[in-house]
C-alpha cells in the first residue's frame, strides 16, 4: 500500500479535482516528482466512482482507493446496509473481502468480523480504511481464505461468500461451479465452520440453476436499486432440506418495495382477465424471482396472459412496480396504428409479443417520451393488442 498518497498536497490535489475528467489529467505533466502520475489519477477515479456509491468512504478523509475494478465490483451502501439486516449474532468471516463494504455493515450488527482477501495490498487498504472509518471489530487477515478458516480452526455464527467468476468462464452461462472459490464444491467443508452461509451471485445467475448447484437453501433474497437488479442473496443453512423462501427487494430513494412468498413445484391457479381499468407491472426484483403467480394471488391481481406477466384490476391498489391507468385497448393492427401512434410520441413496453420495442418503433415511427405508455402484449384469448396507459405510479 502506498501510503505517500495520503501526504497533504496530494490529497488536496485529488479532492480538488473530484469534478475533472481524468482523461485530460492523464495529458498533463506530472505535478508530483516523486510519485507515480498513475496512481494518483486511480485515486480520483476510486474517489469519483464511490461518490455516489459509497458516500462514507467519499465523504472520510484518507481514503486510499484501490485498482477502479475493485470498486466497480463492490457492493453500494444501499445494498450492503441490506445484507447486514439478514444476520445477527457475535461472529462472521467474510471470505471474499474486497474493499470491505459488506463487511462493514456487517460490524454494526455482529460483535466481530473477520475479513479475509487473497490480494495483500487491497487488504492493507482496507485494514487502513477501517482505521479511518473509526471501525474496531473488524480483522483483516491476507491470504487464501480455505487456508485462513484451517488455521483460525473456530465455529463462525456466519460465512459470508460473494465468489468471482474465473476469467476462462467468460461467455459461458454463468453458473457457480466456474467462479472462484468454487462454493458447491466446498460447502461441505465450509459448514464444518459455520451452520449458516450467506453467498452473494450476480443477477445473471438463473435460480434455478443455482438451486440445483446450491445444497441446504432455505431462503434467497433478490436485492435490486432503483428497479435494477443488483444481487442475489443466498442463505443456506447445515442439514436444511425443505421448501425454500424467496424475498424480492426493490430500494428506492424514499421507501422499499418488499415482496415474499414460498418456491413450490406446482403453480397455484390465477385469475385470467381481459385488461381492466387499471395496469400493473412487477418491480424487476419480483420479475427475476419469477414471481408471478404468487404476486397475483396474494395482491388479488388478475394476469392479462400465462406468460404476459403484466395484471389488472377495476380497483386501484398499491402494488410493488409500476402502476398506469388504462386509457384505451387497440387490436395491434396496420389501421389501429396508423390511427393511433404513427409518427407518435411515448414510451414502448412490450409483455410476450412477437415483436421487440426496437422494431415496433422503426415499424411505427414512435418517438421515444412523452406521457403515453404503450404495453404491447397478448391478452387471455392470445389475441394481440396495444394499451395505452397512464403512468400513475
Amino acid at each position: 500500500m502506498n501510503k505517500s498518497l495520503l501526504s497533504a498536497d496530494i490529497q488536496e490535489f485529488i479532492n480538488s479535482n473530484i469534478e475533472v475528467d481524468v482523461t485530460k489529467l492523464a495529458l498533463q505533466k506530472n505535478k508530483f516528482s516523486n510519485e507515480d502520475w498513475a496512481s494518483i489519477l486511480n485515486q480520483i477515479v476510486g474517489k469519483q466512482k464511490s461518490k455516489s456509491k459509497l458516500p462514507t468512504w467519499f465523504n472520510a478523509k484518507n481514503i486510499i482507493y484501490p485498482v477502479k475494478i475493485s470498486i466497480e465490483q463492490t457492493s453500494s451502501e444501499k445494498t450492503a446496509e441490506y445484507k447486514s439486516q439478514l444476520v445477527s449474532g457475535e461472529t462472521l468471516i467474510d471470505l471474499t473481502g474486497g474493499f470491505g463494504v459488506d463487511d462493514y455493515y456487517f460490524s454494526k450488527k455482529i460483535d466481530r468480523v473477520t475479513h479475509c482477501e487473497i490480494n495483500i495490498e487491497l487488504s492493507e487498504i482496507v485494514e487502513h480504511n477501517f482505521e479511518q472509518l473509526n471501525i474496531k471489530n473488524i480483522q483483516c487477515l491476507a491470504g487464501d481464505s480455505s487456508e485462513i478458516l484451517k488455521s483460525l480452526n473456530q465455529k463462525f455464527d456466519w460465512i459470508y461468500i460473494d465468489p468471482s467468476r474465473r476469467n476462462d468462464a467468460k461467455g459461458k452461462v454463468f453458473m457457480l461451479k466456474d467462479c472462484l472459490p468454487n462454493v458447491p464444491d466446498l460447502l461441505t467443508f465450509y459448514f464444518e465452520y459455520a451452520s449458516t452461509i450467506m453467498v452473494k451471485t450476480a443477477p445473471i445467475l438463473d435460480i434455478t440453476a443455482g438451486l440445483s448447484e446450491l445444497q441446504n437453501v432455505k431462503a434467497i433474497h433478490v436485492v435490486a436499486l432503483e428497479n435494477e437488479v443488483k444481487e442475489l442473496l443466498w442463505i443456506l443453512e447445515k442439514n436444511y432440506n425443505q421448501s425454500v423462501s424467496i424475498t424480492t427487494v426493490n430500494l428506492l430513494k424514499n421507501n422499499t418495495e418488499s415482496f415474499s412468498f414460498v418456491l413450490k413445484t406446482k403453480n397455484d391457479s390465477v385469475v385470467y382477465s381481459l385488461p381492466e381499468k387499471y395496469l400493473y407491472e412487477p418491480n424487476a426484483a419480483i420479475m427475476k424471482a419469477a414471481g408471478f403467480n404468487e404476486i397475483a394471488l396474494q395482491f388479488e391481481v388478475k394476469k392479462l396472459h400465462q406468460h404476459s406477466h403484466i395484471y389488472t384490476s377495476d380497483n386501484r391498489i398499491d402494488f410493488p412496480g409500476r402502476i398506469f391507468k388504462i386509457d384505451s385497448i387497440l387490436e395491434y393492427n396496420k389501421q389501429n396504428m396508423k390511427s393511433f401512434l404513427k409518427d407518435k410520441k411515448a414510451n414502448v413496453t412490450t409483455r410476450n409479443f412477437p415483436e421487440s420495442v426496437e422494431s415496433i418503433r422503426t415499424k411505427w415511427k414512435i418517438k421515444e417520451g412523452g406521457d403515453v405508455y404503450c404495453f404491447f402484449t397478448t391478452n387471455m384469448n392470445n389475441d394481440k393488442i396495444v394499451l395505452l396507459c397512464s403512468k400513475l405510479k
